[in-house]
């Protein structure tokens, strides 16, 4: 299945949205719709449970459509509409009900970087470039990238990042908590699968759906907040058909078939 941009392909459960720009897979406002689009899709098909972002070619996505600046010169409303719309595509992706891994095949920068820090977790080959260099244009990460990479790491590290305009890679990346493995590229979309359908050929969707919902609500309004809402869900999912069959299995030693219920 084909968007503006982006391919989408469906196995086991899991979606695999690439971005598909050659020749480095650059973020335009094009892009954008087509991957929202693909989002849209995936979210409204109960077939798929999980999702995997990753870049056609060599490239994750190397950063935003640099000629598309052009036209915001002199223009700071436009300029700061460009800077929303990246934001609220990707805060859609890290509040989506269903889990998104970023599969860093390549060059991670800007728009990219940002694009992946919105995904649940992140997968990286061991030599991919990761960096935010909007310093070097004059100008500062816009679509959400000040935000997240100091949540995922910490205020110091994010700031010595976006001030120097340094790339590392991936194993510097997990290193310092950005992404969750740094693997060899060769190998890196088999371990994505491999992780990407254990959840999703194992896991009810009800209850990865909560604990998605779980966590992200306690980091946005704190942990007061984030054990009220848990424990509303814990409710929610105990008299589910998927809790019993659950505990049926557990009782009976055998594996829960689980029916998303």
């Amino acid at each position: 299945m084909e968007f503006t941009n982006v391919k989408l392909e469906v196995a086991n459960r899991v979606a695999y949205i690439s971005i598909d720009v050659p020749p480095a897979n650059t973020l335009s406002s094009a892009t954008l719709s087509g991957l929202s689009d693909a989002f849209h899709y995936a979210g409204n098909n109960e077939e798929i449970k999980v999702i995997v972002v990753t870049g056609a070619g060599k490239f994750f996505v190397a950063g935003a459509d640099i000629k598309e600046f052009t036209g915001a010169f002199d223009n700071p409303e436009k300029a700061e509409q460009m800077a929303r719309t990246g934001q609220r595509l990707f805060d859609r992706i890290e509040n989506f009900q269903k889990p998104v891994i970023a599969a860093i095949n390549g060059a991670a920068l800007g728009g990219g970087l940002e694009l992946a820090m919105a995904c649940h977790m992140r997968f990286a080959a061991e030599d991919a470039k990761l960096g935010l260099p909007e310093l070097n244009l004059g100008l500062i990460p816009g679509f959400g990238g000040t935000q997240r990479l100091a949540r995922l790491t910490n205020k110091a590290k994010a700031l010595e990042l976006i001030l120097t305009s340094q790339f590392i890679d991936g194993k510097e990346a997990e290193r310092i908590g950005l992404v969750n493995r740094a693997v060899p590229l060769a190998s890196l979309m088999d371990e994505v699968k491999k992780f990407a359908e254990f959840i999703a050929l194992q896991k009810s969707a009800i209850s990865i759906r909560a604990a998605l919902t779980a966590v992200t609500y306690g980091l946005c309004t704190g942990p007061e907040s984030g054990m009220e809402k848990e424990a509303k869900l814990f409710g929610e999912l105990f008299v589910s058909d998927d809790m019993k069959e659950g505990v049926n299995a557990f009782i009976e030693k055998r594996k829960a078939q689980f029916t998303d219920k």
